[in-house]
């Protein structure tokens, strides 16, 4: 089986597999933003079927009718009712009914309090998520976004270097992030679950490679998670992890990323602080298992081309064992 077959065969499956899944699907609305949009679509997808089979009624009477039916179609009514009149009416009223089902320029809030705000930065090739609770302190995690189901959430869309793109299709519309400017998009999780996204703006060589989460829950849980996340690593319970978090700290890893309650401060790349906790690793690349997280040390060029950290190949299987061992009891 030659290159070109075998890579369409792999092509043709993932799509069919893919669109089995509703995790990451704009006809799966989980939010009440793409609901809205969810209802558009289906109303301009009906009408928009219904116009198409007008005209090959029409076209069909002309090829095929009768001497009469062809006049009639010839003459210039037809033209001023169907061609003009029909169209202005029908796309006027569908701008009309697309602003009022969109809500444009409407605001959502919650009893008049300000909504939860949450800074999702793009990020070759990652998502940087930062929270700041109720005392002022900054919460910062990575490639995971957790809402309160019911409640308005404002997220800052920034980008730390190219164009990106927001897009939880699920949950709302995609919104690009440009350099220089922060956009605001308003989202409200309407049930609890987990679904994905994906950067929709071509970025670099490892732009297919960054996806996220979307975890939505209850107020209370969510309350209780935020809680969990903004206090510090916990200290290592036996001598693997221990031997680990040295070799962490040993090797130059808390330069480029940070572990709450350690000397690692770093800011490059994402905070490991409960990295052991997320559903995913490298943007919803790979599972989060100690096992994966070793194969991403040692490969993570092969596994994700072009990401930004190193390949340390330096590392014995006992030492990347160990080192992964302790980045994924981090939770």
């Amino acid at each position: 089986m030659n290159l070109l077959l075998r890579t369409s065969m792999i092509g043709a499956t993932g799509i069919s597999l893919g669109a089995c899944s509703t995790s990451q699907s704009a006809l799966s609305p989980t939010g009440e933003q793409a609901e809205r949009i969810n209802t558009l679509f289906w109303v301009m997808t009906i009408g928009g079927g219904l116009i198409l089979l007008l005209v090959c009624i029409l076209a069909a009477i002309a090829i095929f009718g009768g001497s009469q039916w062809r006049q009639r179609l010839a003459g210039e009514n037809l033209i001023k009712w169907l061609g003009i009149a029909f169209p202005v009416v029908v796309l006027s009223v569908l701008l009309t009914y697309g602003f009022l089902v969109l809500r444009a320029g409407a605001t959502s809030t919650q009893d008049g309090a300000e909504n939860l705000r949450i800074a999702v930065s793009g990020e070759l090739w990652w998502w940087r998520v930062t929270y700041t609770d109720a005392d002022g302190n900054r919460i910062e995690t990575a490639n995971e976004i957790h809402l309160p189901v019911g409640q308005p959430v404002t997220l800052e869309l920034t980008t730390a270097d190219v164009i990106h793109s927001f897009w939880a299709p699920n949950l709302a519309g995609k919104l690009d992030m440009i350099p220089g400017r922060t956009n605001e998009l308003t989202v409200t999780a309407k049930v609890p679950g987990v679904t994905r996204g994906q950067c929709a703006e071509y970025c670099g060589g490892a732009h297919a490679f960054m996806s996220f989460h979307v975890v939505a829950q209850s107020p209370e849980d969510f309350t209780t998670w935020l809680a969990e996340e903004a206090s510090p690593a916990i200290e290592p319970a036996d001598a693997v992890l221990t031997r680990g978090k040295d070799l962490f700290l040993g090797t130059g890893c808390g330069g480029c990323h940070a572990v709450r309650g350690t000397a690692a401060t770093g800011s490059i790349g994402p905070d490991l602080t409960h990295v052991g906790s997320r559903r995913s690793l490298a943007a919803a690349t790979l599972p989060n298992t100690a096992e994966a997280i070793a194969d991403f040390i040692a490969n993570n060029q092969h596994i994700k081309p072009e990401n930004k950290m190193p390949t340390y190949a330096m590392f014995s299987e006992t030492q990347l064992r160990d080192l992964s061992a302790y980045l994924e009891s981090l939770r």
